[in-house]
């Protein structure tokens, strides 16, 4: 372990951080329904008023961020996502009635929802206020304290958003975290009581081994390589465009963007010719085009260029849909003739680079699907019910998108989580609400002591009940 200085501060704030917050909840373990709205809407006022600050700096890290794609892929679904929580947490925090069989009564049995304490979450770059929102109300909701580590690579969204929740919440209930992957890794090593993480499968390994020496409960929301198909039938239009949608937002750099798209063999030039058609519809020209979002800093932008290369120098044929570059803004790029020994095949893009892999028959795209690891995402195109449901009943994904891309990430009532590589558990509405809670089992029982049959001496009596209960 590193003893240096810093580091020895960093772990020692943080720790002082955790212990607030857990003396805090201690001393309210249970807030009331009414306590729990006013920090919602204290959190939705907040962002309601700086949302055009927190658009400039998503703006000033990226570069160039679409200012529209940051107010409805980030500001607007998560003030839905609160309102939406305001309308059914009284239900959600309701007591749950279970049966009770004949054996256990006279009695009754219940769930109750209680808050599990203090929550950790670690927030990625590419949708910074989104993903660091989205399950702070799911753990607000649930009566939490929260501590927040926000990236390292969106540094002025960071910094505004540890402003905005500074003015919102008092640091024992909402804490903001800043710092580089030292501090990241500190934070993960802290005894959370639920440990929430958005980001790359590589890093979700170091966090669950940290927090494993804490038995923290742990939700990764990882990513991996969400496929497209498309159908025999589908109008190649309508796929095309809907494809371009989740493959240009945010420039690509979306974990349910499609990563590949399976597409039937006779179709494949045609649907080249139908999604260059949509790009040159959505940006006429990528230069000082302020609607197409710039790759996140050079590191990620060296990244995609090397997968180019690699897939250049193993065969691929490469069709960029733009002859001109500007700065970081990677033209949207076609990949024909690709092969699993590419890298662009192996690891997640999170970039505008879009394969196509032709397929004969619906099963051999299933097939091709199923032998690698499970995505978060996966999308079928076409409106053929039968085939709908042999899609998402023959493979395994987070997530499934039919006819659309990555709206259903948006959808407030519908959990949110990978499988597998592509992570472990979920959250967003009602199953946010239950990830963030302990369902408390409660037994009750009157005076009368029915049990008392059960008690030793056993003899004759309990046999007979016994065979009463069991043997019927």
């Amino acid at each position: 372990m590193d003893s240096s200085p810093s580091q020895s501060e960093t772990s020692e704030h943080l720790a002082f951080l955790l212990s607030c917050q857990r003396g805090a909840f201690q001393a309210e373990p249970m807030p009331s329904l009414d306590i729990r709205l006013t920090w919602l809407k204290r959190l939705r006022s907040v962002l309601v008023s700086e949302q055009e600050s927190l658009v400039q700096a998503v703006n000033q890290d990226f570069g160039n961020r679409s200012r529209d794609e940051t107010l409805f892929a980030e500001i607007l679904p998560t003030l839905q996502s609160i309102d939406h929580t305001c309308k059914h947490l009284r239900r959600w925090m309701k007591p749950s009635r279970r049966p009770l069989g004949i054996a256990f009564q006279p009695g009754s049995a219940q769930v109750v929802y209680q808050p599990l304490g203090v929550v950790g979450v670690i927030v990625p770059w590419n949708y910074p206020i989104f993903l660091a929102m989205g399950p702070l109300i799911g753990a607000l909701a649930a009566g939490n304290r929260v501590m927040i580590k926000m990236s390292e690579a969106t540094q002025a969204t960071s910094q505004r958003v540890k402003e905005l929740l500074a003015q919102a919440f008092p640091e024992d209930q909402v804490a903001v975290v800043l710092g580089e992957a030292d501090v990241g890794a500190a934070f993960s090593r802290l005894p959370f009581d639920h440990l929430l993480f958005t980001g790359a499968t590589s890093i979700a390994r170091h966090i669950l081994r940290a927090a494993a020496d804490n038995l923290t409960p742990v939700t990764l929301e990882l990513g991996g390589k969400s496929p497209a198909i498309v159908s025999q039938t589908v109008p190649l239009d309508d796929a095309a465009e809907r494809i371009a949608f989740g493959k240009t937002m945010n420039a690509g750099q979306t974990c349910v963007a499609p990563d590949y798209v399976l597409v039937p063999e006779a179709r494949v030039e045609a649907f080249v010719t139908a999604y260059r058609q949509v790009i040159g519809r959505f940006y006429p020209q990528l230069v000082d085009n302020p609607d197409y979002t710039s790759i996140i800093n050079p590191r990620q932008q060296a990244r995609l260029n090397s997968y180019l290369e690699d897939a250049r120098a193993k065969g691929a044929r490469l069709l960029p849909l733009f002859d001109e570059a500007q700065e970081r803004r990677l033209p949207p790029t076609l990949l024909l003739d690709v092969t699993d020994d590419m890298l662009v095949m192996q690891d997640e893009i999170f970039g505008p680079l879009l394969p196509i892999v032709p397929y004969r028959q619906i099963d051999d795209a299933i097939a091709y699907i199923n032998a690698r690891p499970r995505p978060l995402a996966l999308y079928y195109f076409g409106y053929d019910r039968d085939q709908q449901q042999h899609v998402v009943t023959q493979t395994h994904s987070g997530g499934v998108g039919l006819n659309e891309t990555l709206l259903h990430v948006a959808v407030c009532d519908l959990p949110f989580g990978g499988i597998g590589p592509s992570g472990m558990g979920h959250y967003h509405g009602h199953e946010g609400f239950l990830t963030f809670s302990k369902a408390k089992a409660i037994l009750r029982k009157p005076r009368f002591n029915a049990t008392r049959v059960l008690y030793p001496p056993y003899g004759t009596r309990l046999q007979k009940l016994a065979r009463r209960l069991l043997i019927r």
